[in-house]
């Protein structure tokens, strides 16, 4: 049986006392979706509550480490050497319209390489974990990327650019690229899970741009644990910085770096 150290505790503990609210919340949207008004305002709230849960707990167990939120934004800790990073929601358009796929997630960055991560389902009730070198799981079971070595084979994941945000032709030139050559693609709408999918081998790789810190932290450490690559999407290491980001198993992240700079470098010609 895996063993959880007292940090990783203190994480999945928030993040446990955070999601019965959540679960709860999202009963209430199920309902809500045939009023006028909408769950908008509502879903707004309860992703607001629970990284209030959040931030409670974790301040509570370490005092002196800053956070990183995406509802609260940057605090500073006493120590400025380490942080938490946290998503109390993500797949928050799926949440708003009841579907059933989101996540809540925390990861520790010390001294700017990510050395915790927590990923956690409410609804399916998956837990992922990872703490540097000592390997990632899914509950109590070991975790470990797919397989596969050829494109063909591969079941690939990413995310699409929606209302708002730049990147659309890009990423149907990616698209275009990547159709004829995989198994097939999927985009269910919650980064953080399909960063988790790759680790448990249920994806073979993954590929997004314009993501937050929080949507990547947790899933760039478990992914790694299991065995897989994670870089940006120019072949380095600054994903957080960046937003973009490619995870896949050790055979087929190369080829599908590769194939993205291909596309990349197309666009610029």
């Amino acid at each position: 049986m895996a063993r959880r150290s007292p940090l990783i505790n203190v994480m999945v503990s928030a993040l446990m006392k955070a999601s019965r609210g959540l679960r709860r919340d999202f009963g209430e949207v199920e309902h809500l979706q045939v009023s006028m008004k909408g769950p908008a305002d509502f879903v707004s709230l309860a992703d607001q509550r629970a990284e209030k849960t959040i931030y409670e707990e974790l301040s509570n167990a370490r005092p002196d480490f800053g956070f990183l939120m995406e509802e609260g934004g940057e605090i500073k800790g006493k120590r400025e050497d380490i942080r938490f990073i946290v998503d109390p929601l993500d797949g928050t358009t799926n949440f708003l319209h009841g579907v059933p796929h989101f996540a809540m997630t925390i990861a520790v960055e010390e001294r700017g390489e990510i050395t915790a991560g927590v990923i956690y389902a409410p609804l399916t009730d998956e837990l992922f974990w990872a703490e540097k070198g000592q390997g990632a799981y899914v509950n109590d079971s070991r975790l470990r990327v797919s397989g596969r070595k050829k494109m063909e084979s591969a079941l690939l994941a990413t995310g699409i650019p929606f209302l708002g945000r730049e990147g659309h032709d890009t990423f149907i030139a990616e698209m275009q690229e990547f159709m004829p050559k995989v198994a097939g693609i999927r985009r269910f709408g919650a980064a953080t899970l399909d960063l988790a999918y790759v680790a448990a081998g249920r994806f073979d790789g993954f590929w997004e741009a314009g993501l937050s810190p929080w949507d990547m932290a947790a899933g760039i450490l478990i992914v790694r644990e299991a065995g897989g690559y994670v870089s940006d999407m120019a072949g380095g290491s600054n994903m957080l910085k960046t937003g973009g980001i490619i995870a896949a198993n050790d055979q087929l992240h190369a080829p599908l770096e590769r194939a993205i700079k291909r596309v990349h470098r197309g666009l610029k010609a």
